[in-house]
C-alpha cells in the first residue's frame, strides 16, 4: 500500500480487497469465460456469420482478451503466478508470448524509469545518440507514431519490428529461455490457425484481426505515460467513456493502476472516484478527457517529440 495514502483512503481500498467480491474474483471470472466463450461461438458461426462480419467482430474480443491478460499478470483472479499462466496463455493475439508480456511489463512498473528509453521496456522515445543516428525516414515514421491516426497506421508494425529484432537477438545468443518460450508459442499458435481454418475462417482473417486488434489497444497506450520530473507525474488519468472503459479494463486510469497494481480491474472508478481531487493534484494534472479528445487534438498532429527530453 503506497505510503502517501492517509488512512481513511487505506482503509477503504482494505475494504475492497477483502471483499467478496475481491476475495472470488468472480467478476475476472466471467470475464474469462464470457471471452472465450465468444471467441469458440464467434468461430462455430462463422459461415453464417460471413467471413468479413466475424473479422469485425473478432478485433474488439482480441484487443479484450490482452487486457485480460493484462489482468492475469497482475494476480487475477488467483494468487498462483503459473496458473494465471495457463488461464492466459492460449494466443487468441498471435504476436506476443504470455511470458515475455508478462515479464516486460512488470518492469515497466518500475515508476521511476517510466518513459525513459532502454529503461522501460514500453518506451516509444528515443534517445540523443538513437535519434542523431536514425535517417530522416525513419524520423518520419516516428513523427507520424506520435499523431494517433499515424499511431493506428503504423505502431503495430514498429512494435513487431522492435519484437523481431529483440527476440532474434536473444535468439541468436543462444538464450535456452527464448527458445523455450518461442517453441512452445509457436506451438500453440499453430494449433490455435489449425483450429481456426478448421472452423472456415480464413487463417489471414484471422491474422488481419489480430493485427487490427493489436492497432485497437495502442489507443489506450498512446498516450498513458509522458514525461516529467516526478514518476507520479507520468501516468494518466484517462476519463474515458463506458465502451473504452470495457474494452481496456478500466486502465485508462492509468496511475490508479501503477500506484495499486494489484487493484482489480472493476474496482479502480470506484477508488478514483473516492479522491479524484486527489488523484488529480498527485497526477499534476494529468487529465485527458476522453479517447475522442486525444482523437480531436492529436488526431494528425503529433502529441510530443520521439525523442526524450532528457536523455
Amino acid at each position: 500500500m503506497p505510503n502517501y495514502l492517509d488512512a481513511q483512503h487505506r482503509e477503504q481500498i482494505l475494504h475492497l480487497q477483502s471483499s467478496f467480491t475481491a476475495r472470488t474474483d468472480w467478476p475476472t471470472w466471467l470475464l474469462l469465460i464470457g471471452t472465450v466463450g465468444a471467441w469458440f461461438t464467434l468461430l462455430q458461426y462463422t459461415t453464417s456469420l460471413g467471413q468479413a462480419l466475424t473479422l469485425l467482430l473478432l478485433v474488439p474480443l482480441i484487443t479484450l482478451w490482452m487486457s485480460l491478460q493484462h489482468e492475469l499478470l497482475h494476480g487475477h483472479p488467483t494468487r498462483w503466478v503459473g496458473f494465471n499462466k495457463l488461464l492466459g496463455y492460449a494466443p487468441l493475439a498471435i504476436w506476443y508470448p504470455y511470458t515475455l508480456y508478462r515479464d516486460s511489463h512488470l518492469l515497466h512498473h518500475r515508476d521511476e524509469a517510466l518513459t525513459r528509453p532502454h529503461l522501460d521496456p514500453e518506451s516509444r522515445y528515443f534517445d540523443r545518440l538513437a535519434w542523431d543516428r536514425s535517417s530522416p525516414a525513419e524520423r518520419a515514421v516516428h513523427w507520424l507514431n506520435k499523431t494517433l491516426c499515424g499511431r493506428l497506421l503504423v505502431g503495430p508494425a514498429l512494435a513487431l519490428t522492435g519484437l523481431l529484432m529483440a527476440e532474434t537477438r536473444r535468439l541468436r545468443q543462444g538464450s535456452l529461455q527464448a527458445w523455450r518460450m518461442w517453441s512452445s508459442h509457436a506451438v500453440a499458435v499453430t494449433l490455435l490457425l489449425v483450429y481456426v481454418h478448421s472452423q472456415g475462417l480464413a487463417v489471414g482473417a484471422y491474422l488481419a484481426a489480430s493485427l487490427l486488434a493489436l492497432a485497437l489497444s495502442m489507443v489506450r497506450s498512446y498516450y498513458e505515460h509522458r514525461p516529467a520530473d516526478a514518476p507520479e507525474h507520468r501516468s494518466v488519468l484517462n476519463e474515458a467513456g463506458w465502451p473504452w472503459r470495457w474494452l481496456f479494463l478500466n486502465l485508462n486510469l492509468h496511475l490508479v493502476h501503477h500506484d495499486l497494481p494489484g487493484l482489480a480491474w472493476y474496482h479502480l472508478p470506484r477508488v478514483y472516484a473516492a479522491r479524484r481531487e486527489e488523484w488529480l493534484q498527485r497526477s499534476g494534472h494529468f487529465l485527458v478527457k476522453g479517447y475522442g479528445e486525444l482523437f480531436g487534438r492529436f488526431g494528425v498532429v503529433p502529441i510530443d517529440s520521439p525523442r526524450h527530453p532528457w536523455q
